[in-house]
């Protein structure tokens, strides 16, 4: 595949036609999963771009679609953008085939992010299922670089079995930087000697200043309706959590109407959105 298999808009601010990008590194983080690192082809398109945690962009194979993928990089590191993928459908079944020197398409940055600022000050607990942990990779490295500005940072991480959890290698150094990190597994082998449950059990031995601590959730629905119970139970305000939502979305710009919630376009007034705006809408199943 080359670069002129794929439209390129020549003005680096229109993010609405896919960039030609190049996969420089591929990580492999579990048998489903893997990490790419991509560098726009355009030296100059890439210093223009720029993304907030939380967003997402839209990947683009010639002759077999786009799918809507989170951003999983550090959002200071201007050298490449990467994307934690999951190879569920046909098009990231065909990035699965594809090798370091490839290229593909890029469009975006979407969504509205995770609301960091606007928080500075609070505590942070982020909960995480799976592959719903890559989205808030972006918001950890905030979290570290501007550690002075938030208080307690609890991150809780699940997933189905040990061989499941993603970045295992990054808890360490983000409890050097004063995060607190709890990982459980549905169900584990011999093996392992962590906890064992679901996400959202492990906020029965957590205390919290409910009216100072903001909550952002990522992972299946069913664990995040969970997380929400838990973190109401504790008082923490419906405004002071948010969700980002996983939705079929084909067109990144709230023209297909495949990810409504509500009056909501998960392309656009998400991914990330608060409890508060959610609540009517998020105990009708499918929504």
């Amino acid at each position: 595949m080359t670069t002129a298999d794929i439209v390129q808009d020549t003005q680096p601010t229109a993010w609405m036609a896919p960039h030609p990008v190049r996969i420089e590194a591929i990580e492999h983080e579990t048998e489903n999963v893997a990490t790419y690192r991509l560098a726009f082809v355009d030296p100059e398109i890439g210093r223009a771009y720029r993304f907030q945690p939380g967003q997402f962009n839209m990947l683009y194979v010639p002759g077999v679609g786009e799918a809507a993928i989170s951003i999983s990089s550090d959002p200071e590191d201007h050298d490449g953008v990467d994307h934690t993928i999951r190879f569920v459908g046909n098009v990231t079944g065909a990035i699965r085939k594809m090798a370091v020197g490839d290229v593909l398409g890029l469009r975006g940055p979407f969504g509205h992010p995770w609301p960091l600022d606007a928080y500075s000050g609070s505590d942070v607990v982020i909960a995480a299922g799976g592959i719903g942990l890559p989205p808030l990779r972006p918001v950890i490295h905030q979290l570290i670089l501007h550690r002075e500005n938030f208080g307690r940072i609890v991150v809780l991480y699940g997933a189905r079995s040990p061989d499941e959890l993603l970045f295992t290698e990054a808890f360490e150094d983000w409890r050097a930087h004063g995060i607190e990190v709890e990982v459980t597994v549905d169900r584990a082998e011999a093996s392992w000697h962590g906890q064992v449950g679901v996400v959202p059990m492990l906020f029965y031995r957590l205390r919290l200043d409910p009216a100072n601590t903001v909550v952002f959730s990522c992972g299946p629905e069913i664990m995040m309706r969970f997380v929400v119970f838990e973190a109401l139970a504790r008082k923490v305000p419906a405004d002071r959590i948010f969700l980002s939502m996983e939705r079929n979305m084909r067109c990144g710009q709230g023209a297909c109407g495949h990810c409504q919630i509500g009056p909501y376009f998960v392309c656009q007034d998400g991914p990330v959105l608060s409890y508060a705006r959610l609540e009517p809408f998020f105990s009708v199943e499918d929504f």
